[in-house]
């Protein structure tokens, strides 16, 4: 099928197309039961793990489906992709797999292990701009100056039927799952998986998920107008326009879209460390997250999730960490309005010990006004063994007389 034949719509048939095509080339990654998720989740949670493609992420079933749609003339012209995320990635890889010159337009902005990693995979990087939006002007500009061909990140049938390919995966490792919820960005994901999941098993709930401050498919769905922008955990479904395909296949598929919080993204990213043992960005932590804040809705039933992308910076996975120990009560910070006199501190210490506190940080602080001058400030960032056990140090701190105020602790939980 050449440029000019495209399908306008996607069916069953270009979803089962794509798996021929793809096959051997992309990982046929695993769906897996997850028990340990369950009592967060109160269902049974089947995991499809595309955090396992080369890239980490989806995106490659997709891009690869498109490329290899290519006319010989458009292979040998080359092409162009706006993207600072999994798509940049997947269609290096692939182009340069597959001997297409590939260009990556990406804003100014990205951060360089981004773009050292899409040049990794063999593609050209062009950093254009401040904004997705003046780098995808610049995409536009060489695309007509060089006859280049886009690979759209989700409105296109080829890159639609490509991540369709993970919903017949699903159904075939798994026939009986009652829902299967997915994360949801420009939409080019959930529309091929509904097609083909609509056309096999119509049965099956398709739910999409989305961070609140991107609600962009939800809104086309329910009709609402409701704001998107915002920094984002989920930057990887952070779009403020769905397609125009995609939008049209989710609303003849798709059940409903569920909206998720910040704190909600960052559990499931937890979970799916701690419990799991994998990594999820927070796109790729969206399923879980929604049916964690809806356990009434999915309870008693056999849940599919697609854990789309495992790119997430290491630092904020390690901040994520912290955060959840905060919230579990495993971290607690504390301040303690003291007398200014010799071995106070020390005293203080000792007491904590004694209670089963292990003492992180010590700051102590003379010069803040609200303090009287004889007086001082002592933050003390504390492990303990949970809530119960954070309480009873804090309450043995007050017993003696010592005058404590939460500052970071499971109080703080939303």
């Amino acid at each position: 099928m050449t440029k000019t034949e495209a399908p306008q719509t996607i069916g069953l048939e270009h979803i089962q197309k794509a798996a021929r095509q793809i096959e051997g080339a992309v990982l046929r990654t695993p769906l897996l039961a997850a028990p340990r998720l369950e009592p967060l989740t109160g269902t049974q949670i089947f995991v499809k793990y595309e955090n396992m493609q080369v890239t980490n992420a989806f995106k490659e079933r997709g891009a690869l489906n498109k490329l290899l749609a290519l006319t010989p003339e458009e292979r040998k012209t080359g092409v162009i992709a706006m993207s600072a995320g999994n798509h940049a990635q997947a269609v290096a890889r692939h182009a340069t797999l597959l001997g297409i010159p590939a260009v990556i337009v990406m804003p100014e902005t990205t951060p360089h292990v981004k773009v050292a990693a899409t040049e990794g995979f063999g593609a050209k990087v062009v950093l254009a701009g401040e904004s997705v939006d003046q780098a995808r002007e610049e995409a536009d500009r060489l695309a007509k100056e060089h006859g280049y061909t886009w690979v759209h990140p989700f409105d296109d049938p080829y890159v639609i039927a490509g991540q369709g390919t993970i919903a017949l995966e699903m159904l075939e490792d798994q026939p009986d799952l009652d829902a299967i919820v997915i994360p949801v960005g420009g939409g080019g994901m959930i529309a091929g998986m509904a097609t083909a999941i609509k056309a096999l098993r119509p049965d099956i709930e398709v739910i999409g998920v989305e961070t609140e401050l991107y609600p962009s498919m939800y809104n086309a769905l329910k009709g609402e107008a409701l704001k998107t922008g915002g920094s984002t955990l989920a930057e990887g479904i952070a779009v403020h326009n769905v397609g125009t395909l995609t939008r049209e296949l989710v609303l003849q598929h798709v059940d409903d879209i569920v909206l998720v919080t910040e704190t909600q993204i960052e559990q499931a990213v937890n979970a799916y460390l701690t419990l799991q043992k994998t990594i999820a960005e927070g796109a790729g932590g969206a399923g879980l997250a929604a049916v964690m804040a809806n356990k009434g809705r999915f309870a008693g039933k056999k849940v599919g999730l697609v854990l789309c992308g495992g790119n997430i910076d290491p630092r904020l996975l390690t901040s994520i960490m912290l955060r959840e120990l905060v919230r579990d009560g495993h971290i607690i910070s504390i301040r303690c309005t003291i007398p200014d006199r010799p071995g106070l501190l020390g005293e203080i210490s000792t007491l904590i010990g004694h209670l089963g506190g292990n003492i992180l940080d010590v700051s102590h602080h003379r010069l803040f006004l609200e303090v009287p001058a004889k007086g001082a400030t002592l933050d003390v960032t504390i492990e303990t063994r949970g809530i119960v056990h954070a309480e009873e140090i804090v309450e043995g701190l007050r017993e003696r007389g010592i005058d404590v105020q939460y500052r970071a602790s499971a109080e703080l939980r939303n």
